[in-house]
């Protein structure tokens, strides 16, 4: 049994972390609030825009010179992961998870026979996947360091990727990260940016697209601006979906150390007090029974 001296040390161990879990979930749930109204704002832009790209896509898509950010190289034997994680740790299954989703679609893919290459943004994708996938690396991307991640950012990833397929790297390229829905929920999620998802020939939003809307000038001139800013746009959302949700999941197992701390320090207080009461106890007997001795 612990003497009092290593209680007393264990107990006021337990009491500097739990002060320490209180402020980390305090800045959490500040950080959280911004995050998560940047993610909310940036989804009805995100989606709008996939939704114009679709109208304009379904015009060109048969278009043996549409560009390749819409309908990629003509092939489906290479594909790159972008995965998105944190780049700090402490935020329960937050990055394990979507490391999983990823790895799980490399087994998948493999198991197809395609080739698959990776690359991570965020410096704790980069070490959960390296461990079995580290020769299919062809990229990693932190922002460790920086206060704040802008469109900038996303737009320098946007502008490689655009590269790459340009240089015959990939043929189709999936966006995976966690989707943000609520402070207790963040869903690993898997979307294809390259080439991009256009709705099914016939289909009520294609059909409704190239009755209801007239472009000036045509569809390709403004395919070549839009298709590298929806790219930017579509990452730079998922890069804010993916604060939003660390956060919420930092804030939630900050929460519960803080208060696992709180049940140790209980139960070392209790032996603690038991011990003492116990060496009282076991003083008074010896001082009894000597005074009886003589």
């Amino acid at each position: 049994m612990a003497n009092l001296k290593e209680l007393r040390g264990r107990i006021n161990s337990v009491k500097s972390t739990r002060k320490i879990t209180q402020a980390m979930k305090m800045v959490a749930a500040a950080k959280l609030r911004r995050a998560q109204s940047q993610a909310e704002a940036a989804r009805p832009y995100a989606q709008r825009m996939a939704r114009m790209l679709a109208s304009l896509g379904a015009a060109v898509v048969g278009d043996p010179d549409a560009p390749k950010l819409l309908v990629g190289t003509g092939r489906t034997q290479v594909h790159l992961l972008v995965v998105v994680t944190g780049d700090r740790g402490l935020a329960g299954p937050f990055n394990t998870n979507v490391g999983r989703f990823a790895r799980n679609r490399i087994r998948e893919l493999e198991a197809e026979g395609k080739t698959v290459k990776v690359m991570t943004v965020g410096r704790k994708g980069a070490s959960y996947l390296k461990r079995e996938f580290a020769s299919r690396f062809v990229g990693e991307i932190t922002f460790q360091g920086k206060r704040r991640v802008g469109f900038k950012e996303a737009d320098e990833i946007a502008q490689r990727l655009t590269g790459m397929l340009e240089a015959g790297e990939f043929d189709v390229c999936t966006l995976i990260y966690n989707q943000f829905r609520s402070v207790i929920s963040q869903v690993p999620t898997g979307q294809q940016l390259i080439p991009a998802e256009l709705p099914q020939a016939g289909s009520a939003e294609a059909n409704g697209a190239a009755t209801w809307y007239e472009y000036e000038p045509d569809e390709a001139t403004i395919l070549a601006q839009l298709l590298p800013k929806n790219l930017a746009i579509q990452i730079y959302r998922a890069v804010l979906e993916n604060a939003a949700g660390f956060f919420g999941s930092q804030m939630n197992a900050m929460d519960n150390a803080t208060r696992n701390a709180g049940d140790m320090i209980n139960k070392l207080t209790l032996t603690y007090n038991r011990t003492r009461q116990a060496n009282i106890t076991r003083e008074l007997i010896e001082i009894i029974s000597g005074a009886e001795a003589l």
